[in-house]
């Protein structure tokens, strides 16, 4: 009997290792705007957005439908974004991602990253849009070099969830 209650207990760690492994690498994602780097306009592409998606590309099954707003919610806190505004697009992105994919016949890695592509940069410029409904600025053309290594970037981090998703299964 007491084999199989540490059977299952080791069962249960284990279980417990597999789904922490992509929320912790989208926490750490969000944790990269804490780093020291001054710019006049905004640089950095939202790359917990970004493993967040690559996650959701890669293992459908694994994000249910809210799991937009806690880690919206962590990102809005560290980025400095107004608080909903993340919890708000990322679920959005979610939900439109759902629907999509629901509709599709097939998926390849391209037509991946051109949703990604078309999601990243409505999120930049709906962040931008709610942000000037709080009093920020509205200016549109600073945020062109961040868009772009938002799109180049984005292979980088799918390649990134791949790597933790062998390691994660290897567990």
């Amino acid at each position: 009997m007491s084999r199989l209650r540490a059977a299952d207990e080791n069962i249960a760690v284990i279980r417990a290792q597999l789904s922490l492994i992509p929320a912790a690498s989208v926490i750490a994602g969000s944790l990269i705007c804490l780093m020291p780097i001054v710019a006049q306009a905004p640089l950095l592409p939202p790359f917990a957005l970004m493993i967040f998606l690559a996650w959701r590309f890669l293992r459908p099954e694994i994000w249910p439908i809210w799991a937009g707003l806690p880690f919206g919610l962590f990102d809005d806190l560290l980025s400095g974004n107004p608080i909903g505004s993340g919890m708000l697009l990322w679920t959005a992105i979610l939900l439109a991602l759902d629907f999509a994919e629901n509709r599709a016949m097939w998926r390849d890695y391209w037509i991946d990253w051109l949703v990604a592509t078309g999601a990243l940069t409505s999120y930049i410029i709906g962040t931008m849009v709610l942000n000037a409904l709080t009093g920020g600025g509205w200016i549109f053309w600073p945020l062109l070099p961040q868009i772009a290594a938002t799109i180049l970037l984005f292979p980088l981090a799918l390649r990134l969830c791949a790597r933790l998703d062998r390691r994660r299964l290897m567990l």
